[in-house]
């Protein structure tokens, strides 16, 4: 049963192709590459908006490389993507600045739609970006490849505990709903709020209690503060030549382009 757990917890969250040469890239060079992709497209002004088109184009050419689906993308980012939007959404009401739009009771200013087009090209980049990046490397990889980059290690075991550890509260939720279905308990309205905190509170103790004896059983076995590793990292040609198109596409875009305007 172990076996079969971490087998799907290496599978969580891949999409597309599992033998592109996207997958097959060194996590380190996915991580430099995406990331860089979000950097360029954050440092970009509104007057240098042509940059944000070459990002968009590198991250279709990764999808597509990758054969990930734009349905697939857009599955994963809705859950973020309009939230951010949603909050830049008043932009174009408040930030004062330029020529002034009238459209009925409401008054728009023209540096406000600019910011509000820049804030939401920019979350869309960096979010679809990290789609990319969760579609095609496992999260244990990324922490590898994050812990290789020297992320400070005590981040590093926070996020590796918290997706593990995840799974076991998902599970001990799903009993505690079954336990309670088999009792014919349906919560309706605000009168059972005391119930229901009195459940979330069993909750906490139990993934509490779980969480020190998973913790006992991993100093029993020898942990020393970092999880050991099957097979090294390897840095190959390939991962050298994804990153150089990347820099290569990305940072003369962003020089000319910026010193054109």
């Amino acid at each position: 049963m172990s076996v079969g757990c971490n087998h799907m917890l290496e599978l969580t969250g891949l999409a597309g192709d599992p033998a592109s040469a996207i997958h097959r890239l060194d996590p380190r060079a996915k991580l430099m590459g995406l990331i860089g992709v979000t950097v360029v497209a954050v440092s970009a002004p509104f007057s240098a908006w042509p940059v944000w088109i070459v990002c968009a184009c590198v991250l279709a050419a990764v999808a597509g490389t990758a054969r990930i689906r734009p349905r697939v993308v857009w599955r994963r980012a809705r859950v973020i993507l309009p939230l951010v939007i949603f909050a830049a959404v008043f932009l174009p009401f408040v930030r004062p600045g330029g020529e002034t739009i009238e459209i009925g009771p409401f008054t728009m200013t023209t540096a406000g739609l600019e910011t509000f087009a820049g804030v939401s090209a920019k979350a869309t980049i960096g979010v679809v970006g990290a789609v990319l990046l969760g579609a095609t490397t496992t999260f244990p990889s990324v922490l590898r490849g994050l812990e290789a980059l020297r992320v400070p290690r005590l981040f590093v075991l926070i996020a590796a505990f918290a997706y593990r550890y995840l799974f076991v509260v998902v599970d001990e939720v799903q009993r505690m709903r079954a336990a309670l279905a088999s009792r014919a308990y349906r919560p309706r309205n605000l009168r059972h709020a005391g119930a229901l905190g009195r459940v979330a509170t069993a909750l906490f103790l139990r993934t509490y209690a779980r969480g020190e004896r998973v913790y006992l059983a991993m100093l029993s076995r020898g942990y020393a503060g970092s999880m050991p590793q099957l097979e090294p990292l390897s840095f190959a040609r390939a991962d050298a030549v994804f990153l150089a198109l990347v820099v290569g596409t990305l940072v003369p875009a962003r020089v000319l382009i910026g010193a054109a305007v």
